[in-house]
Formats: C-alpha cells, structure tokens, sequence
C-alpha cells in the first residue's frame, strides 16, 4: 500500500495507459479523482475502479485541452479532496499525419491537447501540493522525445515540448518538495496502438496484424508492453520509492529506443 492516505489525479482516465495508472494507484491506496472527455466512459471506469479495489473514486466529465473545461475540473477537484499530493498529466495523442498534410487547426488542437492541458492542470494543482507540503507530477509523453516516430509529427513536436516543461519545472518546484518526472511509454498495447497498427496497415496493403508483428520485430524484448506493466512505472514515480528523483524522462519500451 504505498499510496496509502495519498490523493491522485489523473487525467485520460477513461481507458488504456489512463485508467491502468489510476487502476494501480487505487490498489496501493490512493483516493483518486479522474476525468475524460466522456461522461459515460468515465463514470463506467470510476465504478470499475471502485469494484475492483474499493477505493474512493471521484470523476468528471472535462475536456482538458479546453480551458473552461480545466478550470471546472480543478475547481472540482478542490472542492472534493482541497489538497493532491499526485498528479498525472495524460491525454489522447494527436492525429497521425505528414507535415505538408496538417494545416494550422491540426497544430492548435494538438498544441490545446497535449502542451497546454499540462500547463493548466499543473498550474491549477501545484498550489494545493504545496499546502501537502511536497507532491509528485508525473507527465505522461513518449519514447519519441529520443525517437521521432515517422507519420507522428503532431506528437513528436507535442511530446518534445511537454519534456522541455517537465525538466524547467522539475527546476522550479524542487523547493517546495515537488518532484516532477516524465514517464514515456513505447509500444505498450492499447487503443490508441491498435489505431496505429490499422493506419499502418491500410498505407501498406497488409493487415493489422501484419504491422503489429512488424513493429514488434524491432523491440528487443520481442513483444509489446502491458499496461499493467506502465503502470508499475508510474508507482514508481509516485511513491516514497523515488524520493530523490526528479527532472526525468524514464521510457519504457522494452529496449526500442536506441538512445541513450
């Protein structure tokens, strides 16, 4: 029960890597308040979560990568538990696309979604980690903050500026016993992969299927990550295990980047 007594916020909670960090944080103790786009779909999660682990579970339904929508959530959250001592800035990725294929709207949407939902929710929860007198954030990215991943320019740009956020705040916030690292996954196998795995395979003329054993083919490890075994990262990140970490990109990805 590492996070017992612990209250965690978590952001694209509705499904995939989202609802397996909040899964995972309630089975070590925490009380959650999570949220997505779709009220149907998180209201679903926060009963799952309930069920499985009998943990305090608010929710609402919000848009993070809209600004009334962050404002209303943060209002919520602190009317609900007042002070977080967790949290996890996640959200959808963007559209996949080639640069001469995205016009201006593609680039603000993806800039509101993945960049300034993380300004917003930070800015909102800092102030109430500090009446805990420390916290942890946790800025879910990608492995392509090493990597650019091809047909993904929208993210690898997106990612690439949520990291430069995360190590600037890491900076920032250390004082006050804040500790802010970044967690990116490679292939981990969900939703959003599927989708990446059917686009890929309709530009190539092979099946889904085809393209997983393709992509799977250049990890080391020979196969996808569970979400189960992501959210054992972010534990990590936010337990008492990582008192003395902060500024850091950890990737996990079976080996797939080749960077240091």
């Amino acid at each position: 029960m590492k996070l017992q007594g612990k209250t965690a916020v978590v952001t694209a909670a509705s499904r995939g890597l989202g609802k397996g960090i909040a899964l995972r944080f309630a089975r070590e103790g925490a009380r959650l308040f999570i949220a997505s786009r779709s009220e149907e779909a998180i209201r679903r999660a926060a009963e799952d979560i309930r069920e499985q682990t009998g943990a305090e579970v608010a929710c609402l339904a919000a848009d993070i990568s809209r600004r009334e929508d962050a404002d209303r959530l943060l209002a919520a959250i602190r009317q609900k538990y007042g002070a977080v001592d967790i949290l996890v800035n996640n959200a959808g990725g963007p559209p996949a696309g080639l640069f001469l294929e995205l016009d201006d709207e593609a680039w603000r949407q993806a800039f509101e979604l993945n960049l300034m939902s993380v300004v917003r929710m930070t800015r909102g929860i800092v102030p109430l980690m500090k009446e805990r007198g420390g916290g942890r954030i946790v800025n879910i990215i990608s492995y392509s903050i090493k990597q650019p991943i091809p047909g993904l320019i929208l993210s690898n740009a997106m990612r690439a500026a949520v990291a430069g956020l995360t190590k600037t705040l890491s900076m920032e916030l250390a004082p006050y016993g804040i500790l802010v690292n970044g967690l990116a996954p490679g292939r981990i196998l969900t939703d959003r992969i599927r989708e990446l795995d059917r686009i890929t395979a309709a530009k190539r003329g092979i099946t889904p299927e085809e393209a997983a054993v393709e992509a799977e083919s250049g990890i080391p490890m020979g196969r996808s990550g569970t979400v189960e075994e992501f959210a054992g990262a972010a534990l990590f990140l936010a337990s008492g295990d990582a008192s003395y970490v902060t500024g850091q990109m950890l990737i996990v990805d079976g080996g797939l980047t080749k960077t240091y």
